[in-house]
């Protein structure tokens, strides 16, 4: 019993510790900083461009020094005496998906990315890094923050509409999640409010964001455009949105992404929130998932509650792919290196990932199912939910994802983060998420 209580009274210890980290350090703001990462294929820079002092913190107080996932790149705070970390956090860009593709062989580019952080009460040294596929650091920053600063812009409300569309809005222990608009005219203000309530039953109808609903807030955002409807380069159409927001990101029809992350934050302004959702007004299939960075949805595309998800997905749980289409030329995933992705693997380090799910005897690579031989997506709602099952539940160690027909596997046959045919996520990808949201709330 003494034992027992000791244990207790440790324990209760360290949690409080925890809290008064935060407290020790940082003051209940958020510091917002404003970067470029630029470069080519093979050489990257990161500059800082502006600092903002912003609203309450809206994230995690508790395991604050070490990220859950790996991402592409860390950002982290420091006490520049002793080096310890303050707080630190991961995330992924636009910017290094970029590098992966022809162009950036030939040109050299410049992305806006902003990284929000606890404001410090005291000078503090940041630390941001981006890493390559093999998780080699490709480029890094370091500067001092001074809480003192003259020039740390303070950003006052912009007086943008505001609802709450989910939860109870206390920021304290919740996941907050702002969902903004882009190409809504003045006049659709009431159709996005719309939009967005039905994205928030979007979300919480699937498992198992549907039985943490509890613990997540989402705002939704009006920021009128001047014109209704996104930009489609493709077919010669561009329109003055609020964000910028276009189809034909790196030449690809259907991928949606915002140029514009500068506009974004200041759109968003004073709302407190840690994950972003940009709502685009229009019926066209498309969008993107950025891992601790943005998630992008075209509004009115009939898949719009599947695809969603399964964006939300990349950008909140930090899940990959799973879906193959050929043999890159440069694999986004090399044989040497373990993805950080938690449904992914290359088995360089299958320990770290979903071995323990594994059945008894289960051997490695895994057969598929003979149904696996026809198109499944094309024949989905012919099978039992029997077979639906078996493809998404019976999991395993199969090859073909992340882009790659070869050389790396996914948990089971069938999942949200493969088809949009297939609702729900994966015994592996599930756990992945409720780890997440422990990662934020416990």
């Amino acid at each position: 019993m003494k034992r027992l209580l000791l244990f207790a009274i440790g324990l209760i210890a360290a949690v409080a510790a925890q809290a008064q980290d935060f407290n020790t350090y940082f003051q209940d703001s958020t510091l917002r900083l404003d970067y470029v990462f630029c470069g080519d294929a093979h050489h990257q820079a990161i500059y800082l461009e502006r600092a903002y002092k912003t609203s309450v913190w809206a994230g995690r107080k508790t395991n604050l020094a070490e990220p859950l996932l790996r991402g592409n790149g860390q950002v982290r705070v420091c006490d520049p005496e002793t080096n310890q970390v303050l707080y630190s956090n991961s995330f992924s860009t636009l910017f290094q998906e970029w590098q992966s593709y022809e162009e950036a062989t030939q040109v050299q580019k410049a992305f806006e990315n902003c990284i929000q952080v606890p404001f410090p009460k005291v000078p503090v040294r940041i630390e941001v890094e981006l890493t390559d596929n093999h998780n080699v650091v490709s480029s890094s920053i370091k500067h001092i923050i001074r809480p003192d600063d003259i020039l740390i812009c303070h950003l006052n409300d912009n007086a943008h509409e505001r609802r709450l569309v989910h939860g109870d809005g206390n920021v304290q222990g919740a996941i907050d999640i702002v969902i903004l608009s882009d190409a809504y005219a003045a006049d659709e203000k009431e159709k996005f409010f719309a939009d967005a309530a039905r994205a928030a039953k979007a979300m919480f109808s699937h498992e198992p964001f549907a039985s943490n609903a509890d613990k997540f807030n989402m705002t939704a955002v009006f920021a009128p455009s001047q014109e209704s409807g996104v930009s489609r380069p493709g077919k010669g159409i561009w329109h003055n949105t609020a964000a910028d927001s276009h189809f034909d990101t790196f030449y690809m029809d259907r991928y949606l992404t915002s140029p514009s992350m500068r506009k974004i934050y200041d759109h968003i302004g004073t709302v407190p929130f840690e994950h972003i959702i940009l709502l685009v007004n229009t019926p066209i299939y498309g969008g993107g998932g950025i891992y601790n960075s943005i998630t992008i949805m075209g509004s009115d595309h009939p898949t719009f509650k599947n695809v969603l998800v399964h964006e939300f997905g990349h950008a909140f749980g930090g899940l990959g792919d799973e879906y193959a289409y050929g043999d890159l030329e440069e694999p986004m995933y090399p044989a040497d290196t373990e993805p950080w992705e938690p449904n992914l693997t290359t088995l360089v380090n299958f320990d770290s990932k979903w071995k323990d799910l594994l059945p008894a005897g289960c051997p490695i690579p895994t057969p598929l199912d003979a149904i696996e031989a026809q198109d499944v997506r094309r024949i989905w709602h012919t099978l039992t939910q029997e077979q639906k099952a078996s493809l998404n539940l019976k999991v395993g160690v199969y090859e073909g994802a992340g882009y790659q027909l070869k050389g790396v596997y996914r948990p089971v046959q069938e999942c949200r983060m493969r088809i949009n045919e297939c609702e729900e996520f994966c015994p592996v990808c599930s756990r992945a998420i409720v780890n997440m949201i422990n990662y934020y709330t416990e």
